[in-house]
């Protein structure tokens, strides 16, 4: 239930983050996203607005033309009464036909999983951006730390260099 900082609050494209699920780009290789609506009850939409929640351990599931993204949490409200909501019901994500069928075609393949990777609020309504993906083994992991740890040499030799 880690609250978003100010630089992760506000995306590029408009939408305001509420959370992000920072172990999916490390455990999995991201083949497609798709942007979901959820079915939030009242209390939810006030908790989300408050900054908390936590995707760790979520993902999505296709179950008789319905997709549903489970194991979410959405703590209660804290000033709700008795109407308080369950903060790790699943919860309905909203698509299209066509969209449920393209994605479970391709999460029905040996291997690969709906997960989460962000939820944030676009126009005042909560979305989920949803990524069919693929495990990572233990070799795959060790590769994109050294990508990455590279990436990060190069930056700040450039910067030191803009710096003189």
């Amino acid at each position: 239930m880690a609250k978003a900082s100010n630089k992760d609050k506000h995306a590029a494209d408009g939408t305001v983050n509420i959370c992000r699920n920072r172990r999916a780009t490390h455990e999995y290789d991201i083949l497609d996203k798709i942007e979901c609506g959820i079915v939030l009850v009242g209390t939810e939409v006030k908790s989300l607005r408050e900054g908390h929640s936590s995707l760790e351990d979520s993902y999505a599931r296709i179950d008789e033309g319905e997709v549903w993204l489970i194991g979410a949490e959405i703590p209660e409200y804290l000033y709700g009464n008795r109407l308080n909501h369950k903060p790790k019901r699943p919860r309905k994500l909203l698509l299209h036909r066509r969209e449920i069928d393209k994605f479970a075609g391709k999460a029905s393949e040996k291997g690969l999983t709906l997960v989460p990777l962000r939820m944030y609020f676009k126009d005042g309504k909560a979305k989920v951006e949803l990524a069919v993906a693929k495990g990572k083994q233990a070799h795959d992991k060790r590769e994109s730390l050294k990508k990455s740890d590279a990436k990060r040499e190069i930056d700040r030799a450039l910067a030191s260099r803009r710096r003189k």
